[in-house]
C-alpha cells in the first residue's frame, strides 16, 4: 500500500485582536478592538459584543415592533445601549418607527460611532432625522425621566443574570422594572437582550405587572442561544 502522502490544511486560527482605542470612564475601562474584518467592544475586561453576527440585536427591534398593538402609527422607541450599532441601524431601516432615542452612558462608544471606525456601520442611522442620542446612564434615565415610549429595547449587559457593572443590576430589580413599566405607553413593549434564557427574569416581569411575557431565541454556533425577553404594559 502506498503511504498516505495527502496533506491537510492547518486549522484556521482567528486573527489576533488589535486595540484601536482604550478609555477610562466613570464606569471603568472600555476598549474598541479590531479582529480581522470585525470590531469588538470590551468593558472592564468583559466581552460585550462584536460585529460578527447581529441577528439577536436586530431581533430586539423587530420583535418589539411586531408585538405592538395593531394600528399604532409612528411608534417611538428607546434603545438602551448603542453598542456596535446594529439595533439602531435596524430601527432606522424601518420606516414605521417614529422617534428613535438611543441612551448610551459611555462617551467613548458615542465617539467611535460619530468620529471613529464604527461610523461605517451607523453613520446613516445617526444622520436620520428621527434619531437622537442621549449621553446618560440608562438606569438613571428610566428613574428620573417622564417621557413615555411605545417600546423600550434594552441591551446594556450580557443579560439580567450577567451585568457589566454592579449598578446595572438594579435595572432588573422590582424597582427597575417598575420604572420600565412607567416609561411605556399603554400597550407598549419592553424587550431585553440576553446571552442566555432566564426563567427567573420572566417571572420577575410577571411580578412587575407585565403581560404577554415570552422569550424569542436566536441559535448560535455553540452553547445556549441568545434571547430577547419580551413583555407588554397592559394598561
Amino acid at each position: 500500500m502506498e503511504p498516505d502522502t495527502q496533506t491537510y490544511p492547518r486549522a484556521t486560527m482567528p486573527p489576533a485582536p488589535v486595540t484601536l482605542d482604550r478609555r477610562e470612564g466613570p464606569f471603568g475601562e472600555v476598549v474598541l478592538r479590531e479582529r480581522g474584518e470585525h470590531f469588538e467592544i470590551i468593558a472592564n475586561g468583559c466581552f460585550l459584543m462584536d460585529t460578527s453576527d447581529g441577528r439577536s440585536e436586530r431581533l430586539l427591534i423587530d420583535a418589539a415592533l411586531r408585538s405592538l398593538p395593531d394600528g399604532r402609527t409612528g411608534p417611538s422607541v428607546l434603545i438602551g445601549g448603542l453598542g456596535v450599532g446594529f439595533s439602531l441601524v435596524r430601527a432606522a431601516e424601518e420606516e414605521r418607527w417614529g422617534r428613535i432615542v438611543v441612551v448610551e452612558r459611555e462617551q467613548a462608544i458615542v465617539d467611535w460611532h460619530r468620529q471613529g471606525p464604527l461610523d461605517r456601520i451607523s453613520g446613516a442611522a445617526l444622520a436620520d432625522p428621527r434619531t437622537e442620542v442621549l449621553h446618560t446612564d440608562l438606569v438613571a434615565n428610566l428613574r428620573t425621566a417622564t417621557e413615555r415610549y411605545d417600546a423600550l429595547c434594552l441591551d446594556i449587559d450580557n443579560g439580567p443574570d450577567w451585568t457589566v457593572t454592579e449598578d446595572n443590576g438594579s435595572l432588573y430589580s422590582p424597582t427597575g422594572l417598575a420604572h420600565c413599566h412607567d416609561r411605556l405607553t399603554p400597550g407598549g413593549v419592553l424587550a431585553v437582550w440576553s446571552a442566555q434564557p432566564s426563567p427567573a427574569f420572566e417571572q420577575a416581569l410577571r411580578n412587575a405587572g407585565f403581560s404577554g411575557v415570552r422569550t424569542e431565541e436566536v441559535a448560535v454556533a455553540r452553547g445556549v442561544p441568545d434571547v430577547v425577553h419580551l413583555a407588554s404594559r397592559s394598561h
